[in-house]
């Protein structure tokens, strides 16, 4: 095996996203069914030898015709010179350089020029058996599945780590799960495919450009509806990883928050919080001319029309015409019961105070709404968008390699 370490000569560093193919290497230029991109930032102790590793590999064993590029985001040490010489000696290995930091970065440049059917990457460090790759980007080259992913939490995984990053990995996909709904089992394993088609419809929605990249990506895909496939992989802890965890939990934290804000659920609180504020306005002022019962219908039934119509429109994606009548409809029953309800808490209080007070009345009324929420949500996505939300579910499905 020839080592490149004692011959590098300096590579200029490009200011944008840059390919650096050396000259040395035979070059073919016809369209490629796979690209596998390898982010590397100061791995100039192991670049080398992984590639190598996976050129042998793709070369006897891998039946797509293929590119490997590495992907070097603003190194400080030899990596961005191991990668160009590499490119030199490897046919079909090109380097790619990003003048900032960030894994997330990096794929966005990588994938964002690919010419590939379908994109795939890996960490360098290899820890995911190579045996895994072709279960994991046949389910995209055959149009079954949009993404793939390596996940080491299903139980035919078979995974060597410390007892600390097994309970981090499982707390923080658990998270995701709880919070975010998500439907696939594991976001950080970095061994993923994408099909090229996906990913620029994708792409210019990911805002993280570091080690969320992933998990963003991947919980964008599930509420468009995009089918993601799971493939159990071996994977044995790199003890050489540059991952600070600290740090990467806390951001990866706020990119959950962030995520948490912009989901369906999000929305559909702050159109309720909007709409009992309006409700409350409108009850006070028509309170004044009738009688509570008649204040509260009227109020009610203002807000709920502008609650229903926002709640399609925003909180379940549903727009045009198509199925309003139906969404009218099954939007005034869900009124009846919210105002079954705050009449009810209208009459207990009488019940309780004689002649409360008009703010007694008002926070009796909006607590009732608030009480309401809950089974207005339950209605809406689980009886008047029904429909609309099953034809958009997403899909994770699993296979077991053989062997």
């Amino acid at each position: 095996m020839a080592h490149l370490n004692s011959t590098l000569a300096p590579v200029p560093a490009p200011a944008a996203p840059t390919r650096l193919r050396g000259a040395g290497a035979p070059v073919t230029t016809h369209h490629r069914e796979l690209e596998i991109v390898i982010p590397v930032y100061n791995e100039s102790a192991g670049v080398e030898r992984s590639v190598r590793r996976l050129h042998r590999f793709l070369t006897s064993d891998c039946p797509f015709s293929w590119r490997i590029v590495i992907a070097d985001n603003a190194s400080t040490d030899e990596t961005l010179a191991l990668a160009v010489a590499l490119s030199r000696e490897l046919p079909d290995v090109e380097a790619l350089h990003v003048s900032a930091k960030g894994r997330g970065r990096a794929l966005r440049a990588a994938w964002s020029a690919a010419d590939a059917d379908v994109l795939c990457y890996m960490d360098v460090d290899l820890s995911t058996d190579l045996a895994a790759l072709l279960p994991l980007v046949a389910a995209l080259v055959s149009g079954h599945s949009d993404i793939a992913i390596g996940t080491r939490l299903h139980p035919a995984a078979r995974v060597r780590r410390s007892a600390k990053r097994e309970f981090i990995s499982r707390s923080y996909n658990h998270l995701l799960r709880l919070l975010l709904r998500a439907r696939f089992s594991d976001a950080q394993c970095g061994f993923k495919a994408i099909r090229a088609d996906v990913a620029r419809r994708l792409l210019p929605a990911v805002r993280d450009e570091e080690w969320f990249f992933d998990t963003e990506l991947l919980v964008l895909a599930q509420r468009r509806g995009l089918r993601i496939h799971e493939v159990p992989v071996d994977w044995v802890e790199d003890a050489d990883s540059r991952v600070h965890i600290t740090g990467t939990a806390l951001a990866d934290l706020r990119g959950v928050a962030r995520l948490l804000a912009a989901s369906p659920v999000a929305r559909f609180i702050a159109v309720g919080v909007l709409s009992t504020i309006a409700y409350a306005g409108l009850y006070v002022i028509l309170r004044s001319g009738m009688g509570a019962g008649a204040a509260n219908a009227l109020a009610l039934a203002a807000t709920a029309i502008g609650n229903t119509a926002a709640n399609r429109r925003l909180t379940f994606g549903v727009r045009g015409r198509v199925g309003l009548g139906r969404h009218l409809a099954l939007g005034t029953i869900v009124f009846a019961i919210t105002l079954g309800l705050t009449d009810g808490a209208l009459a207990l209080l009488n019940r309780i105070a004689g002649h409360p007070p008009r703010w007694l009345e008002v926070a009796a009324l909006v607590l009732a709404s608030a009480c309401a929420t809950a089974t207005r949500y339950v209605a809406l996505a689980g009886w008047v968008f029904a429909a609309e939300r099953r034809a958009a579910a997403p899909s994770a499905d699993r296979v077991i390699p053989s062997g």
